[in-house]
């Protein structure tokens, strides 16, 4: 059988839907999260896509480019651009013994 130089097609919906990459797709599905603060709509954002530098609110140290991280936002509302928050993974899961240190307004 001759080859193609065409891509495989992928199984699943419709062919326009195929290829349209879906809410969050770079960073991965936001999931809820409960705690003794709350319920937070969490997202992990993969080393090689953190491009930006960022400080983290569980510890007030620097999330630099190219490290793994999250980022919540409160899940009530879906909150906004301005509520979001990007921890270090290990300060997110601490958040329960130690709050964040700074105020945030």
């Amino acid at each position: 059988m001759p080859r193609r130089n065409q891509p495989r097609r992928r199984s699943g919906g419709p062919p326009e839907n195929r290829d349209r990459p879906g809410p969050g797709a770079g960073f991965g599905a936001s999931r809820v999260e409960s705690g003794p603060d709350g319920e937070w709509m969490v997202r992990t954002v993969p080393g090689a896509q953190a491009t930006k530098l960022y400080r983290c609110p569980g510890c007030d140290h620097e999330i630099r480019p190219g490290v793994a991280h999250v980022v919540a936002w409160p899940a009530a509302d879906r909150g906004s651009a301005d509520d979001r928050r990007h921890w270090h993974n290990g300060c997110w899961r601490a958040r329960e013994r130690r709050g964040p240190t700074r105020r945030w307004s």
